[in-house]
């Protein structure tokens, strides 16, 4: 793990540099001086067709795809390379590669343009957009990017950990969908409802219904990542201590947060969950009007942070990230779309500058920075 993440190091270190000269370095240079790097680290041996074979065709008359890994001369895992820049929400870069993984027997595809990872299982018996399983950026977070990438790496290829991982994200997705679909701001569930009533039958029903009306949930569920042992899942209660009774927080699972992060030191802890929107504009580290920025299928998308914290996107206002993330994909994906499909971690689905550091990031990063910040880390 050492040597990947001191890898991974390098590399935002060449980033860093391609980025303050001004330089585009093409998808040749990007396999050579930022992928193939990583893929070494992994413990593949990049020297060896036998494990590490490029423009790999299963047929002579079949597209290549620019890397197949392989245990036994059989393919694992497919990495497809884009040029650094590229699109990588493009739709055609996953699905062709997807497909040629299905047609090929081969369950894990990555995609990446050497600075973000994305890793997919390729057999899942969901639509193409719910087979992504994880994603990192290794110039946001190297030590969470080196944990999601470890996956990769042939020990774990052969021990098959990544499919152990993805049945409980698959489950959490599920479960994610169900406890939004309760909380929805549309309607009261009438189920939430009757079983607040029986906890609480000193309430009249009317207040109960206006309570959770005036509730902000999120869930996050722990564990989903790259540890030898999954910790246990259990979801907690825990309101803010800042928070007024109808903000409360609910601490639960969230499948689709980005860069998760299987270790203690990596999740989102309880200083950090407490901290809203206008937390960070008080820390400066989000400024007031401040423009948001998210991708998602193929199309940018912009947002902008109003004072009191609120998020304003096509002349809407939206009480959280998450809300208007979700605004976001229903106008890209269209009506009828899934509520797995919509239900959205906004603070790692945002992106904004941060104003102390200068440089772009997810909010879920600049939020665990202004956290370390306050807490003196």
């Amino acid at each position: 793990m050492s040597y990947l993440l001191d890898t991974l190091k390098q590399c935002a270190d060449r980033l860093s540099r391609y980025s303050r000269l001004g330089q585009k370095i093409g998808e040749q240079n990007t396999k050579a001086g930022l992928i193939e790097p990583v893929i070494g680290a992994l413990g593949w041996d990049v020297l060896d067709p036998e494990e590490v074979h490029r423009e790999y065709r299963r047929r002579s008359t079949d597209n290549p795809v620019d890397y197949a890994l392989l245990l036994m001369r059989t393919p694992r895992l497919f990495i497809e390379a884009k040029g650094l820049g590229e699109n990588l929400d493009d739709p055609r870069w996953a699905n062709q590669t997807i497909s040629y993984a299905t047609v090929a027997g081969v369950e894990w595809v990555a995609l990446t343009d050497g600075v973000e990872w994305r890793i997919y299982n390729a057999h899942a018996p969901v639509p193409v957009e719910q087979k992504l399983f994880r994603t990192a950026r290794i110039t946001e977070d190297p030590q969470s990017a080196a944990e999601l990438l470890a996956l990769l790496s042939k020990d774990n290829m052969s021990g098959n950990r990544l499919q152990e991982l993805w049945r409980s994200f698959f489950v959490d997705r599920q479960v994610h969908g169900a406890l939004n679909d309760l909380f929805s701001d549309k309607e009261v569930s009438r189920e939430l409802l009757d079983l607040l009533a029986k906890r609480v039958p000193d309430l009249q029903s009317a207040d109960v219904r206006a309570s959770l009306q005036r509730v902000r949930a999120s869930f996050d569920f722990p564990g989903a990542g790259a540890s030898s042992a999954p910790e246990a899942r259990r979801p907690v209660a825990s309101p803010s201590p800042t928070a007024s009774p109808s903000a409360r927080t609910l601490s639960g699972p969230s499948p689709s947060a980005q860069n998760a992060s299987p270790r203690r030191k990596s999740q989102v802890g309880g200083d950090e969950r407490r901290l809203r929107m206008t937390d960070l504009m008080a820390a400066g580290r989000v400024l007031p009007g401040a423009t948001i920025h998210a991708d998602y299928m193929g199309q940018s998308h912009t947002a902008k942070v109003s004072p009191d914290g609120s998020i304003e996107y096509q002349g809407t206002k939206y009480q959280s990230l998450s809300a208007a993330g979700r605004a976001m994909k229903e106008l890209v994906a269209g009506p009828g779309t899934p509520e797995t499909t919509l239900a959205t971690d906004g603070w790692g689905f945002w992106r904004a500058e941060d104003a102390v550091q200068g440089d772009i990031a997810s909010l879920k990063m600049i939020r665990r920075r202004a956290a370390g910040s306050a807490s003196g880390k």
